[in-house]
């Protein structure tokens, strides 16, 4: 199948990749994460994924703009339910994609994290697929996460240590009383 792999950050492409393409898939990868926060972190994620498209000889979808505000209006407000529209929007831009790129079908490097909710992920996913007219290709790449850690760490490649949102900074960090906005 050609399928359009939607690349949360490189090291989490690894198994992914490696797994879709032993299945004998045409896979392209597409880096929407307009979540990330700040700019900077943003742009390491980004940069490290293009340069593993390239090393990798993966096709590789990218967008110029950083529509960071628009993620942020989205989710205020919603702080605790946030992770289901950040999902949604990063999975809907993928579908949305696919279709017009007449993929088969496509996945996500998000269900390869050991640390997002995996079920909810795949319901937008296949909802997502759905209302675009293009399949969701399912696979439970957890199977391969001690393995794509090791590879990135071997490969000296940029590892973030959280997810990426503004939220989950403060959490890293933020070691005082919590807030009535916790997840």
């Amino acid at each position: 199948m050609k399928i359009l792999l939607h690349i949360c950050c490189a090291p989490c492409a690894i198994y992914p990749l490696e797994k879709l393409r032993r299945e004998g898939h045409d896979v392209t990868g597409i880096f929407f994460n307009p979540n990330i926060h700040p700019y900077q972190e943003y742009k390491k994620r980004k940069d490290e994924t293009i340069a593993y498209a390239q090393r990798e000889g993966m096709k590789l979808i990218c967008f110029d703009d950083y529509p960071l505000e628009e993620f942020l209006r989205g989710i205020v407000f919603r702080e605790t339910d946030r992770c289901r529209y950040c999902y949604f929007t990063r999975l809907n831009r993928t579908a949305h994609i696919a279709r017009r790129g007449k993929f088969d079908a496509f996945t996500t490097t998000l269900l390869y994290s050991k640390f997002q909710d995996h079920e909810m992920i795949i319901d937008i996913a296949q909802s997502e697929g759905r209302s675009q007219g293009v399949a969701f290709h399912y696979e439970d790449f957890r199977a391969g996460w001690k393995e794509g850690i090791i590879e990135s760490k071997e490969r000296g490649m940029y590892r973030q240590q959280y997810c990426g949102c503004i939220y989950s900074e403060k959490e890293r960090f933020y070691k005082g009383p919590p807030s009535s906005l916790s997840h």
